[in-house]
């Protein structure tokens, strides 16, 4: 199975839709939103195989919320959670660093994604590996990151 992971996408309508055309052409089953959507317009752009959840500027979540149920996807709070193919994976924002913390000592992932910081970034805490996949917004590379479960590879995909 391939996922993609993306964050920070910030209402980057043409960012959005450029990146949800890579995301296509790597048949990528699932999609992981690491927060800051912004706004329920952005939402409307998006699959319904994609998982959200809200980062610190998501200041209307009740709009946002409404739109996630419009479009037939998903919203964990105040993380997500999911096992996949035998790998158990978790995501969020990244502005909670308590919960960033908790998340990444528990040992119960395989994988932990996040966002906020527009870095991407990876590193290993025990079994988790700890995955920031970039940002498609305020980069000077927006980025999004492709992750093949059956072999582990990870392919970080650069949005024009």
């Amino acid at each position: 199975m391939r996922i993609a992971i993306l964050s920070d996408t910030h209402s980057r309508y043409h960012t959005i839709e450029a990146a949800l055309q890579l995301v296509e052409q790597h048949r990528v089953e699932l999609i992981l939103h690491c927060g800051d959507i912004d706004d329920s317009e952005a939402v409307w752009l998006f699959p319904p195989n994609t998982h959200f959840v809200f980062g610190n500027c998501d200041l209307e979540p009740a709009a946002i919320r409404q739109a996630i149920h419009g479009i037939g996807a998903t919203l964990h709070e105040p993380f997500g959670r999911l096992e996949l193919d035998g790998s158990s994976i978790a995501w969020l924002h990244g502005d909670d660093r308590a919960l960033m913390h908790s998340l990444e000592q528990s040992g119960d992932f395989d994988y932990l994604f996040y966002g906020h910081t527009h870095v991407a970034d990876e590193r290993r805490t025990e079994r988790t590996r700890v995955i920031n996949p970039g940002a498609l917004h305020r980069v000077r590379q927006k980025m999004l990151l492709v992750l093949d479960l059956e072999s582990g590879e990870t392919q970080t995909v650069v949005v024009e």
